[in-house]
């Protein structure tokens, strides 16, 4: 029997935060593929909220082992205000750098 997506331990999953140039929108997303998603993104290949925004700088991610906690977080924290979102970010990168280098390191 194949193990069900949601229980598998042997891969990554990411809860990630974009914002555009101007700092003035923040997107939360989650994908199991880190530096191809947000490529995708900074390509703008990604239809919808993010390329209409221009969501295209990285600046924080959290890793899970499933995608049940992924998806669990990333829904948690689509529920938070704005303040409580950049609260976050900023306890490890209160500039809101670009984490892009950091990641295809």
């Amino acid at each position: 029997m194949m193990a069900s997506p949601w229980h598998m331990t042997d891969r990554a999953y990411y809860v990630y935060m974009l914002t555009n140039a101007a700092r003035t929108v923040l997107y939360i997303g989650m994908t199991n593929d880190l530096v191809r998603r947000i490529h995708e993104h900074r390509m703008g290949t990604v239809d919808g909220f993010t390329k209409k925004y221009r969501c295209d700088r990285l600046v924080y991610y959290e890793q899970y082992t499933t995608a049940y906690e992924a998806l669990a977080r990333e829904k948690a924290l689509k529920g938070w205000t704005r303040k409580r979102k950049l609260d976050l970010v900023q306890e490890t990168n209160a500039t809101l750098r670009d984490l892009w280098e950091e990641i295809i390191r």
